[in-house]
């Protein structure tokens, strides 16, 4: 789960709202330490930066530190709960900026976070499972 959610752009294969994917700093591991993204928010489409933090492999915290998006924080934890199986855990608070209409704005808030989190899952799973096996008939 660790790498890839550290794999910042691959994000534009598998997550849908994400446009653009941009290392702005990395670490002397590799990962990066600062990244920019476009997203398409449907109504909108912005950019926002996030700076990470991380201890390798259990946690993932980030920080805006620029773009449209007033500002942003997170984190995910990993537990590992056998050979194939981890429990992942993601908190986000988000702080648009700007006007949003009410009724979008709940909807916004509401399915964001779940559908980054679903299609991480998704992700995780299907890396995990490898390409698929090709059998003769």
């Amino acid at each position: 789960c660790f790498r890839i959610i550290m794999d910042f752009e691959a994000y534009p294969c598998w997550s849908s709202a994400v446009r653009k994917v941009h290392v702005l700093e990395r670490d002397s591991a590799g990962f990066g330490r600062v990244v920019e993204f476009r997203i398409d928010m449907r109504f909108k489409s912005i950019r926002y930066v996030l700076a990470y933090d991380y201890r390798k492999p259990t946690e993932l915290t980030w920080r805006s530190v620029g773009g449209d998006v007033e500002s942003i924080e997170g984190a995910y934890q990993f537990r590992r709960l056998g050979p194939r199986l981890t429990e992942a855990t993601c908190r986000q608070a988000v702080q648009l900026g700007f006007w949003v209409p009410g009724p979008i704005r709940k909807l916004a808030e509401r399915t964001a976070l779940r559908q980054s989190v679903l299609e991480f899952k998704e992700e995780v799973e299907r890396r995990v499972a490898g390409p698929p096996s090709r059998s003769r008939a």
